[in-house]
């Protein structure tokens, strides 16, 4: 995935490659590695790739984004039927076809997702067929939209074509899952959005996009990430044939998030974060609190990279007439007449809305010192069960650990150990720079605020923190860059320690295996059957659901029937698919009850995993 390239809206994608030739699609894969390596020239909303000296790709990208397949132009003499415009938008990122949520809709988006996971985890594994109810008569709901009591033929079919889409996916890994079987994806997305179902077309998405992240080497790819989107596409797909009333048009999903009056209010800045998506948006958002601790963002997103995401701090937020630059904000205050709110607290910015410019408030202050008032195992709880998971707490610097995914800070916060890790790793941001100075700030007490990172021990993404040596003052780790000067006298630099990753139970063997299918596909854990006795370890230590699963994936794994003839049949997809959703929904369920107790937290619906039955 090039991100110099602007985003391609998915129905373009899939059309493209699902015009090619067979002979064509063969070389899709080299095509798009070779076009990547290319040079290639913006002028405005045109993007120009050089194939050869003679040849040239041409994007147009107006208001952002690719959105038809017209808009790619190639100038050899095999186009428009040529090789090229599949390959140019299949090495872009995947654009949005609805307008770019910000980072904290986002978030939210991916934690409801999460969270109808969890919710399939005492259900079966397998999508309904495309036969069901007959629909009920529909009624408009608060958004306009139509809400009927059952599922549609179309939305029916639609998630079964998300479903087999994404298991295709989980079948090759992402080793195997080149641009055809990313296409196949978009396209199911792009059906599924057709259908009315948004929810699932934005859950497909991001499967492609961090399957591109994977296969092209980016340094923000993180292979938990993928499972669990994957893992939270193939519950959406399978659920939503089921799904009635409230449940259904919660799975459903919105398009946009409807924004609703609130009135005047009085906000507190509290610290602003940059935003750098694989998707190829990027800007700011910043977070405010009102007198009684309500949040509420600000935000600056649109396509872009690390540039914008650095400089969209230094832009004046796009609400009212102020003047306030995101950077500003953070530290002041802002008083809003006729306000509009969308449900996770972002602030909208239509022609009746005033702002002005109003005094902040120190972190140590009324009214946002209440934020920090809140115990701990009380924010991870509410984090756990949906909430926001923003986390305002109060540490004791103790030192750094060595992880796989590099050096976290260790703190004590209230007793309990606590890991501090980066929230972005892309080297333009300076979260890993300022974390490796703060480590040698050991014994200092700070104020943080953080982002809940579930575990089995208690972690966090460090986001913001007092200032070392002026209590007055704070720091935002995605956009300020500490200096030696700020820390204390004296201060240096902890060896880290390298400690073992400490799981309370043994579900690192459910883990790995989870984890393996995603990247090297259904073979890796077929020629791992023979090998594993992790199955019967995990039972002798008390997990027997644990072990069922991961026996019963290794089973799916190496499932493969031979015609009369001999010959290899095709894999069951979906038995497979199936398996390695029950164990991804299983293990999910299972950290959360061992995050919850790390933390000495409280989360509803959390016990000890129970069997998940295979229909």
């Amino acid at each position: 995935m090039s991100p110099n390239l602007p985003p391609v809206v998915p129905s373009v994608t899939a059309e493209l490659v699902e015009a090619l030739p067979p002979r064509l699609r063969k070389r899709l894969d080299a095509g798009v590695t070779k076009l990547v390596a290319r040079p290639v020239v913006r002028a405005g909303d045109t993007v120009r790739i050089a194939v050869d000296d003679e040849t040239d790709v041409v994007l147009h990208a107006p208001g952002g984004a690719v959105t038809s397949a017209d808009a790619i132009r190639c100038g050899c003499l095999l186009a428009p039927d040529c090789l090229h415009r599949a390959a140019a938008a299949s090495a872009a990122p995947v654009a949005d076809e609805a307008p770019a949520p910000d980072p904290a809709e986002a978030a939210e988006a991916r934690k409801e997702t999460r969270k109808e996971t969890r919710k399939g985890t005492r259900e079966g594994t397998r999508p309904a067929e495309e036969t069901g109810p007959t629909p009920q008569a529909g009624r408009t709901s608060r958004t306009g939209e139509v809400e009927t009591g059952t599922a549609t033929a179309e939305q029916r079919a639609a998630a079964r074509a998300v479903f087999d889409a994404a298991a295709a996916v989980l079948e090759a890994g992402t080793d195997g899952a080149g641009a055809v079987l990313q296409a196949e994806l978009l396209h199911a997305a792009h059906t599924a959005r057709l259908a009315g179902l948004p929810r699932a077309s934005a859950a497909a998405v991001s499967v492609v996009t961090g399957v591109r992240a994977a296969r092209s080497a980016d340094p923000g790819y993180r292979l938990a990430d993928l499972a669990d989107a994957l893992a939270g596409v193939l519950s959406l797909a399978h659920r939503l044939p089921h799904a009635t009333g409230p449940e259904l048009t919660e799975l459903r999903g919105t398009v946009r998030q409807p924004y609703r009056p609130d009135g005047s209010l009085r906000l507190y800045g509290l610290f602003s974060e940059p935003v750098l998506t694989a998707t190829g948006y990027a800007g700011a958002v910043t977070w405010t609190a009102d007198a009684d601790g309500r949040l509420y963002t600000v935000s600056d997103v649109a396509p872009g990279g690390p540039a914008r995401a650095t400089g969209a701090a230094d832009r004046a937020v796009r609400i009212g007439d102020t003047a306030l630059t995101h950077r500003e904000l953070s530290r002041a205050g802002l008083a809003v007449s006729g306000a509009t709110v969308s449900p996770t607290g972002r602030l909208g910015a239509g022609a009746g809305v005033r702002a002005v410019r109003a005094s902040g408030a120190a972190w140590h202050a009324e009214p946002l010192d209440r934020l920090w008032a809140v115990p701990a195992a009380e924010q991870v709880s509410r984090a756990l069960n949906g909430a926001q998971d923003l986390l305002f707490l109060r540490v004791t610097l103790t030192g750094t650990v060595r992880e796989t995914t590099g050096d976290c800070l260790l703190a004590d916060c209230a007793g309990l150990p606590l890991r501090l890790a980066t929230a972005h790793d892309d080297p333009s941001l300076p979260y890993r720079d300022n974390l490796r100075l703060l480590a040698a700030a050991r014994g200092s007490r700070l104020r943080i605020i953080a982002r809940l990172a579930p575990g089995p021990l208690p972690r966090a993404l460090l986001l913001a923190t007092e200032h070392p040596t002026d209590p007055a003052a704070r720091v935002d780790l995605g956009l300020d860059r500490l200096q030696h000067a700020d820390l204390p006298t004296g201060a240096v630099a902890p060896q880290a320690a390298v400690v073992p990753t400490g799981d309370e139970a043994p579900l690192h063997l459910l883990r790995r295996r989870v984890h393996q299918a995603v990247s090297g596909g259904r073979r890796v854990l077929a020629s791992a059957r023979s090998t594993s006795g992790d199955g019967a370890r995990l039972r002798r230590l008390g997990l027997a659901t644990a072990g069922d699963l991961l026996d019963g994936l290794h089973a799916a794994a190496a499932d493969r029937s031979r015609d009369p003839f001999g010959r290899l049949l095709p894999a069951d997809t979906d038995r497979f698919a199936r398996a390695w959703l029950a164990a991804a929904l299983y293990l999910d369920a299972a950290e959360r009850a061992l995050c919850a107790g790390g933390w000495g937290a409280a989360a509803t619906g959390v016990s000890s995993p129970g069997p998940f039955p295979h229909r």
